[in-house]
């Protein structure tokens, strides 16, 4: 089978909604697909009507003229912004692999009318969050259409659509400003769900996004990104300082504890200082270095500067900006502290985390930080188009 690209658009309904972590949470855990870009898009009416028309010409003279034509309408409708001006969000989700098309429209499922039979109701994205409601007494006029997801089913019907979003993306802010539900009193945050949820398909992202959407908070940025070492160093430096001034101490300590009952010494009180430098300060850089291969894929020793500015495809991210009122302490509050044997149950990191190491995500925990961290990350910038265009190249 051919290696394909293909996506899935979260509507701006089921962003709403907060279903977002759901349908997340079946897309990674029921496929081998690499997922490879992520972007929240605010349609323009241009791009919206671009994309309905293309909808509707690729179903022309087939069985799903008619879908067709009820998907395009429903983005002309759906997609663009309101009276108001406010813009809808919906996200974009790309994914790579053999017969990607497919495999992804087997989860999606098909629309199904409200009122049909189906035994097998629940096992896709459409049977659990869609909804085409028919008029009992006008069987085939509707009632209430809610897709919740849109993919295409082949890579006929793919290319065209993903030439259009590869140009839109690319021209689009990856902060969605002014959306619908915003104003001027919101606080945005930033949040990393870290590799270990990306190791091999996994439930986990979708889940702790589920478990974050009950701030009430809305994505209105996101991206896959792969650190460097140069970014994780500069993301975690304040760490190193940290792990020096309050690990060290309390290893030099343990040394001295161990080296005087094991040899049946007394050492002097200015042993521990010593053995802080000798044994403590080495410990601690090591675990700095540990904290950089985690977010990185490798450790910073003996790298050159070449090696520490390249993007490791091992160790990828999922950044998601939230924005609302208080989502700075919001989102804390649902992740947890840093150690996850000391986080309440139903958080974050008690549920999903290991160690203080490996503890599932990060999240800011200040409005500076949000701005270092969104620099650091490069939050205005989107590979997303980049994965499309590599994948249309010749085609």
């Amino acid at each position: 089978m051919a290696v394909e690209v293909s996506y899935v658009i979260i509507t701006p309904y089921t962003l709403l909604k907060s279903r977002t972590g759901g349908i997340v949470a079946r897309l990674m855990s029921r496929t081998d697909l690499e997922f490879i870009g992520a972007q929240v898009l605010a349609f323009t009416p241009g791009f919206a009507d671009a994309y309905a028309s293309n909808l509707e010409e690729m179903k022309k003279n087939t069985p799903f003229a008619k879908t067709g034509k009820l998907l395009a309408d429903y983005v002309r409708e759906n997609f663009v912004p309101g009276e108001d001006g406010k813009a809808e969000r919906s996200m974009i989700l790309l994914f790579k692999g053999e017969d990607a098309c497919a495999k992804l429209t087997s989860i999606v499922g098909r629309l199904t009318s409200h009122d049909d039979v189906i035994v097998d109701r629940g096992e896709t994205l459409r049977d659990t969050y869609a909804d085409l409601v028919e008029d009992k007494e006008n069987p085939g006029k509707l009632r209430y259409f809610e897709p919740a997801v849109l993919t295409p089913p082949d890579m006929n019907e793919a290319i065209p659509k993903l030439k259009l979003f590869q140009k839109f993306a690319s021209e689009s802010a990856n902060i969605i400003d002014n959306s619908v539900g915003s104003s001027s009193e919101d606080e945005r945050t930033l949040v990393i769900i870290k590799p270990d949820n990306w190791r091999h398909p996994s439930s986990r992202p979708g889940n702790i996004i589920d478990m974050l959407s009950r701030t009430g908070l809305r994505i209105v940025g996101c991206k896959v990104h792969r650190m460097s070492i140069d970014d994780a160093l500069e993301f975690y430096g304040p760490v190193q300082g940290a792990l020096r001034s309050k690990l060290a101490p309390k290893i030099g300590s343990k040394a001295k504890d161990m080296l005087e009952e094991n040899f049946g010494v007394t050492l002097p009180d200015d042993a521990v200082e010593h053995l802080t430098q000798a044994v403590g300060i080495p410990f601690a850089d090591d675990q700095f270095s540990q904290i950089i291969e985690f977010m990185s894929g490798r450790r910073p020793e003996g790298t050159t500067p070449e090696e520490r500015k390249a993007q490791n495809n091992e160790a990828k991210c999922l950044v998601l900006i939230y924005e609302g009122p208080n989502a700075i302490s919001k989102i804390r509050d649902v992740l947890g502290p840093t150690d996850p044997s000391k986080a309440p149950g139903g958080t974050v990191r008690r549920d999903y985390g290991r160690d203080v190491m490996v503890n599932t995500a990060h999240a800011s925990d200040s409005a500076a930080s949000v701005e270092r961290e969104m620099r650091i990350i490069r939050i205005n910038q989107n590979s997303m188009s980049e994965r499309i265009a590599e994948f249309l190249e010749g085609k």
